[in-house]
């Protein structure tokens, strides 16, 4: 594993950065837009993913981390969820569903894996 001098370095805060960007892009379009309880907790949900390793990366400890990063992972289980309200409700695209899943569970394996490299 490479050094890690900022969370911006982290692979998974990365990805959770464009994951964010298109959880609102895709919020912003037809009846997704107008349900505004269910876009609103999805993009917390999304931001939450992002930064809660943003800020487990400043605590003392690496238990202190990996607590913050169990929150991200949870986040991202979150977002899964309410994604599959999303296509339930027919807000969003079974080709964008898939994408968005795909990309969600990505952030989650990521995640894991650092929890794992962690508690070494």
């Amino acid at each position: 594993m490479s050094v890690i001098n900022s969370f911006e370095d982290i692979l998974a805060w990365q990805k959770a950065r464009k994951l964010n960007k298109d959880i609102y892009e895709i919020t912003q379009i037809g009846d997704f837009e107008k349900d505004f309880d269910l876009k609103r907790q999805i993009r917390r949900a999304s931001v939450s993913i992002s930064s809660n390793i943003a800020e487990g990366f400043d605590m003392n400890t690496d238990k202190e981390f990996a607590h913050f990063l169990f929150i991200a992972k949870a986040s991202a289980s979150e977002v899964k969820s309410q994604l599959y309200l999303a296509l339930d409700l027919d807000y969003i695209s079974e080709t964008d569903f898939k994408d968005l899943i795909i990309k969600t569970t990505e952030v989650s394996k990521l995640i894991s894996g650092f929890i794992k490299y962690l508690k070494k």
